[in-house]
């Protein structure tokens, strides 16, 4: 990890599966001898699709067999109109390395990466990654995101035991897919706030080791999004190491809180619902932008209410029933497999009105920090937005496949899918979240049709990898 910095490494030190990171311009040079360092074996699986073996793969291959520590295997995956990332694809590739002995490079973006990792798991081996994008921030994290049965879910398995980015390689992929990687980068903004929310109202205790490695760098990260359009290898440099340290930190705390909030939320909705433009899934990475522009001005709204006035008792006694859950639940889904999800994660979080009034009465406490932590640290949702359109990602919903109608609809469905407490939940228990949303969607709120023409754009273009 030389020249990485010491945030790096002492968010590799935290973490619980990773143990070295190499984040440079040609650090492809240094593959074999972090492979002889944390992953010997005779033998390792490059796993790539036919684009990331053209971009990196066939030169890991080359280096390693230059190198001589270990038998390259090429495994180069294929679908059209691209790999799909199937739970039924990745223990069909278990079963090679398995049978085999082989210890897998995945080599590639999120598919690869989560095909390798849960493979790997199967497998009964560890893995390491080779980037080819700075597109997201699962490299690092424990877990897969991989379809099970027609339908998505994150399926357990150990985080890359190494993980070796070569900026070289990354500034070559498709712009918009460090546009990916910032949305989801940008949306680590939200999650610091909900996790302080939650913190403060009893609800999930902070921990502050993980949540200083995302927080305490993140306006630097963020901080040069036409730098990172045009291919800057410094900023992409800063984007990757976010991205990565977002992933060390969820392995140091255990789960995904130091990085996902309600910026998520919506994103993971919009996945289930397999939102699509010109055909083409919506990037993870470009609905958590939307979401964390969603996220922001609701927060921004929430900063212009008298919350010291509020009155716990009467606000706790509107607590609804856990029949009316199920039956805004049951409104709020359609899709049997949605509702069902859903209805587990809701009662999961549902509050007596004793303890919804004991929340309120903590907010109202704690609110002069908790309102001084969101001016410090939150962005204004429009220089959020700026930021967004200078790197080149999706600026408003409708980018995004969502319209204005569903999007505003989408606020209320958003808290009900997941159970960890966020600002959503915060506004539903002061009974405001009807009242945000309608004066953010009004004329002259932030997404109203005043401020946006409502005219989609494209960012499907280019081929992934």
């Amino acid at each position: 990890m030389d020249g990485q910095g010491s945030d790096l490494r002492k968010a590799v030190a935290a973490a619980t599966t990773t143990r070295d990171v190499v984040i440079a311009a040609g650090s492809l040079d240094a593959l074999p001898a972090v492979l002889a360092r944390t992953a010997p074996a005779a033998a390792y699986a490059i796993v790539a699709d036919d684009n990331t073996w053209a971009a990196a793969g066939q030169r890991v291959a080359g280096t390693l067999e230059t190198a001589g520590i270990g038998r390259a295997v090429p495994v180069v995956l294929s679908g059209r109109p691209r790999v799909k990332p199937t739970a039924e694809l990745a223990r069909d590739l278990a079963r090679r390395l398995r049978a085999d002995n082989l210890l897998p490079i995945a080599v590639g973006s999120g598919v690869i990466n989560d095909l390798a990792k849960y493979a790997a798991e199967g497998a009964g081996t560890s893995y390491v990654c080779v980037p080819t994008a700075a597109s997201m921030d699962g490299y690092a994290a424990s877990g897969a995101a991989l379809r099970e049965g027609g339908f998505k879910r994150t399926l357990a398995c150990a985080a890359p035991v190494a993980i070796v980015a070569d900026l070289e390689v990354i500034a070559q992929a498709p712009a918009v897919m460090a546009a990916w990687g910032y949305g989801d980068l940008a949306g680590k903004l939200v999650a610091g706030a909900d996790w302080i929310v939650a913190d403060a109202l009893g609800e999930e205790v902070l921990n502050a080791g993980p949540f200083a490695m995302v927080q305490d760098n993140l306006a630097d990260w963020l901080g040069n999004p036409a730098g990172i359009r045009g291919g800057d290898r410094a900023a992409l440099g800063a984007l990757m190491q976010g991205l990565v340290i977002a992933g060390l930190a969820m392995q140091a705390h255990g789960n995904s809180r130091p990085a996902s909030g309600s910026d998520h939320q919506f994103a993971h909705l919009w996945e289930m619902e397999e939102i699509a433009v010109d055909g083409e899934p919506v990037s993870h990475g470009a609905c958590v932008g939307i979401g964390c522009l969603s996220m922001l001005a609701a927060y921004e709204w929430l900063q212009g209410r008298n919350v010291g006035a509020i009155d716990p008792v009467q606000l706790a006694a509107r607590t609804p029933s856990v029949s009316a859950l199920e039956t805004d639940v049951r409104a709020a889904f359609p899709i049997s497999f949605m509702a069902a999800n859903a209805a587990v994660e809701t009662a999961a979080k549902a509050a007596s009105a004793a303890h919804v009034e004991q929340r309120l009465r903590a907010l109202r406490t704690h609110w002069p920090d908790i309102l001084a932590y969101l001016r410090e640290r939150l962005p204004k949702a429009a220089v959020a937005q700026r930021w967004l359109e200078e790197v080149g990602a999706p600026s408003q919903a409708v980018d995004v496949g969502v319209s204005r109608d569903k999007h505003a609809r989408d606020y209320g469905r958003a808290r009900l899918i997941r159970r960890r407490f966020t600002g959503l939940d915060l506004l539903h228990d002061l009974g405001w979240l009807d009242s945000a949303v309608a004066d953010l969607f009004s004329a002259g709120g932030f997404w109203g049709a005043a401020a946006h023409g409502g005219v989609r754009r494209s960012f499907n273009a280019g081929r992934a990898r």
